[in-house]
């Protein structure tokens, strides 16, 4: 009988106990304290994304293409990937970029004038446009316009005098980029704030495109009229450029006030292989390659409509004694709108009020 009596009661004692040990487990697990991951982004993984081959015409094409790169992390970002991951910061808004533009006054009713209609209302509150002239139309209308004491003409010493008004101008700002393009540039807001979105915020960045297929070569002039050869890559001035606020900040012994104008004299450079220079080989910093920045100094046809709202700047001129200009089809003919600017605009922002 009491055989009988424990066979029936086992199972029932041994389903309660355990349930005691769930009971258990689960009140220890939640006393534990909860761990959260969060992920960093390393210092080079934005800058492999957009690394090139210089000499290749194709990934202008199809920035998807542009994943591929062998450069060091460490040379691209100039400090460890602990360090760039230290600091977290709000996300990156357009008006954190101060644009500057650099043009003459000669150009304020043509070159300039295309850029205010189309891409500059976009960004009034945060393009600075850098110039030799006063131009009191351009300041009633509400321009950020900043008129330099620079010569009007194209000579190193001009060019740099104005691109030490550009650095200054930013050091003196909250923004937390430096992006600099000339006024026959059309600068595609949304591609530059997805570009400079995808690196550390406090890395030392210097992201633009070479017009040279290899690094220039250049003298630096050293004590008792000696020099030294000096090889570097440099982001042309054509295209486009940008700088983080780290980095320009490093730069300062170097590129504030007069050093800027300075350091071009020492090498007999222009402004944006001044800015190389002082990057690459003052810093040790190395530049980030990007295909998505645009000069009239290459072929643009190649540049394919599909990929035009990835692209960063655009340009236009004359090459090759034709006129160079990517090849976009639109409500604007080739002679209403030989630059493409309008075109492209339309397409990015269709109910633009102007737009056909």
């Amino acid at each position: 009988m009491r055989k009988r009596w424990v066979c029936r009661r086992l199972p029932i004692l041994i389903f309660a106990f355990f349930i005691i040990l769930y009971v258990d487990f689960q009140l220890r697990t939640s006393s534990l304290p909860k761990l959260s991951a969060v992920n960093h982004p390393s210092p080079g993984a934005a800058q492999r994304a957009f690394q090139q081959d210089p000499s290749s015409a194709k990934d202008a094409q199809n920035p998807a293409t542009s994943s591929s790169s062998s450069i060091d992390d460490n040379r691209q970002s100039g400090h460890s990937t602990s360090e760039g991951a230290r600091v977290t910061q709000s996300k990156l808004t357009q008006e954190d970029i101060f644009i500057a533009v650099k043009t003459t006054g000669r150009f304020h009713r043509t070159r300039l004038a295309l850029l205010l209609e189309t891409w500059v209302s976009r960004t009034k509150a945060h393009t600075f446009i850098f110039t030799d002239t006063e131009d009191t139309d351009l300041s009633s209308k509400g321009y950020n316009v900043v008129v330099t004491g620079c010569l009007p003409d194209h000579s190193q010493q001009a060019l740099s005098c104005k691109m030490s008004a550009e650095y200054d101008g930013f050091m003196a700002s909250d923004k937390r980029w430096f992006c600099h393009v000339d006024d026959d540039n059309y600068v595609n807001p949304e591609a530059l704030l997805s570009l400079l979105s995808t690196f550390p915020q406090e890395g030392d960045i210097y992201v633009g495109k070479p017009s040279l297929d290899k690094p220039i070569t250049a003298h630096e002039l050293l004590e008792g009229n000696k020099t030294r050869e000096v090889r570097f890559w440099f982001a042309t001035g054509g295209a486009g450029f940008c700088l983080s606020r780290r980095l320009a900040e490093k730069m300062a012994p170097w590129a504030s006030g007069s050093r800027f104008e300075q350091m071009s004299a020492t090498i007999r450079l222009p402004d944006d292989c001044t800015v190389g220079f002082i990057v690459e080989k003052r810093l040790g910093v190395s530049m980030v390659h990007c295909p998505l920045f645009h000069s009239h100094l290459e072929n643009l046809l190649l540049v394919s409509q599909r990929s035009i709202a990835h692209q960063v700047t655009l340009s236009y001129g004359i090459f090759e004694n034709k006129m160079n200009s990517i090849d976009v089809k639109g409500s604007f003919s080739k002679e209403d709108d030989p630059s493409r600017f309008k075109t492209v605009h339309c397409l990015l922002y269709p109910f633009t009020s102007w737009c056909p």
